[in-house]
């Protein structure tokens, strides 16, 4: 790979060769990092030459990417999803310059295609017949998806509180799909004893570097359908830490690069019931405390984060700040998202939505910011939440001085 220098381990600062079969650092166990050839990147791409690119997927970004040339990168269309001006919205919030990226368009409703279409095409040039991971439920149904289109097995773990949704789309991409009997870092060590034991492809974040890089052409896509200017802000919602440092990652890449001109400020939210990465970020220390798993946004809900360091110097590097949501915040912000923006996401995929309607609230972000809130997940993968968020409709026979008397009780048509 001409733009790929090495990659580097983020503890020791060891380098190796960025095969596509690696893991963490042979010599201490860090989390490595991709570093790229910048100068390189420059002569093999403008701006002007992705403006005239046809496709719309996240492989139109191939240059800032960790993969062969000669790579077979086709399968399942990630990325391309829309940035919609959140005019309604943004009204309500008193904010002019909102917008929301609806990463839950994605083909198997979530961010995390992004991940899992990298993780099968690394899986391939490694030559690997079988991929593994564990997750909350948006992983292990990108995995299964993305794998399946490309003939991949898979054997996925998922801790027994994963939603319904997610775990029917696991059976029908045709996955192995063991459910563990714990919590997600349960389901996690058992997931890593497996995969060294049957010697399957690594799918999980924080182990396998590649991922971060498929997570960070969300923030490639923003700043390109802004015309190459990054914004004020970027929200995200957190649980392992990938997804905000990939995101992080691909801003400092197209800095790098001379694509923008400035880097943003992120805003990571977690939830009230659980959130070691803002806990360690506003108070100041670097050692991962682990949490209990207490929060209806599954997807987030990772007590013991595997992508803590780079999470946390993410937040840091760029002076941005922290926001812990309840459930009931992120409840209502799916009510205002879908009935402002037509935008449905899932619990985690909004919570970066409530967490910006308090930021905004006690002064964090500047109403005239140019802010950027990432829908991670759709909602349809737990209706279960949203049916909690928005109650039932209103019911009637069919008759229509029923309906009148039941539009009296609600103040609507008379």
């Amino acid at each position: 790979m001409k733009n790929v220098k090495c990659a580097k381990c983020i503890k020791c600062g060891a380098e190796i060769e960025a095969k596509p079969d690696i893991t963490t650092c042979p010599t201490c166990g860090g989390i490595m990092d991709i570093v790229y050839d910048y100068e390189a990147i420059k002569s093999m791409v403008t701006k002007e030459d992705m403006a005239a690119r046809k496709d719309p997927t996240m492989w139109r970004f191939k240059e800032f990417l960790p993969v062969e040339a000669d790579s077979d990168t086709a399968g399942l269309k990630v990325g391309g999803s829309p940035l919609y001006p959140a005019k309604r919205l943004g009204e309500k919030l008193g904010m002019p310059n909102l917008y929301i990226k609806d990463d839950g368009l994605n083909p198997t409703s979530s961010l995390k295609d992004r991940a899992s279409a990298m993780a099968v095409v690394k899986a391939a040039e490694a030559g690997a017949k079988t991929i593994a991971c564990s997750s909350t439920g948006n992983a292990a149904s990108s995995l299964a998806g993305n794998a399946a289109a490309k003939g991949l097995e898979t054997y996925i773990f998922v801790p027994e509180r994963a939603p319904a949704g997610k775990v029917a789309q696991l059976l029908v991409f045709g996955a192995n799909v063991i459910s563990v009997q714990g919590n997600y870092e349960d389901t996690f060590r058992l997931s890593a004893e497996a995969i060294d034991r049957w010697g399957w492809y690594n799918r999980n974040a924080a182990i396998n570097p590649y991922l971060s890089e498929g997570k960070k052409t969300v923030t490639l896509e923003i700043a390109e359908q802004l015309g190459w200017k990054a914004p004020d802000y970027v929200v995200i919602s957190v649980g392992d830490g990938c997804t905000i440092a990939g995101a992080w990652k691909g801003f400092k890449d197209l800095y790098a690069a001379g694509f923008i001109d400035k880097l943003p400020k992120l805003v990571s939210v977690q939830a009230e019931g659980c959130y070691p990465i803002n806990k360690a970020v506003a108070e100041g220390y670097d050692t991962l405390v682990p949490m209990e798993e207490n929060t209806i946004a599954d997807s987030i809900a990772v007590g013991v984060p595997r992508n803590f360091k780079k999470a946390v110097d993410a937040v840091r590097e760029s002076k941005g700040i922290t926001v812990n949501v309840s459930d009931e915040e992120i409840l209502e912000a799916m009510k205002v998202l879908g009935a402002t923006s037509g935008v449905f996401g899932e619990p985690a995929g909004v919570a970066g939505t409530a967490g910006l309607i308090k930021a905004v609230a006690a002064g964090l972000v500047p109403k005239d910011a140019t802010v950027v809130s990432v829908v991670t997940g759709n909602g349809l993968k737990d209706i279960v939440s949203a049916g909690k968020a928005v109650g039932k409709p209103l019911a009637v026979p069919p008759k229509m001085d029923a309906l009148l008397d039941a539009f009296k009780g609600i103040g609507g048509p008379q």
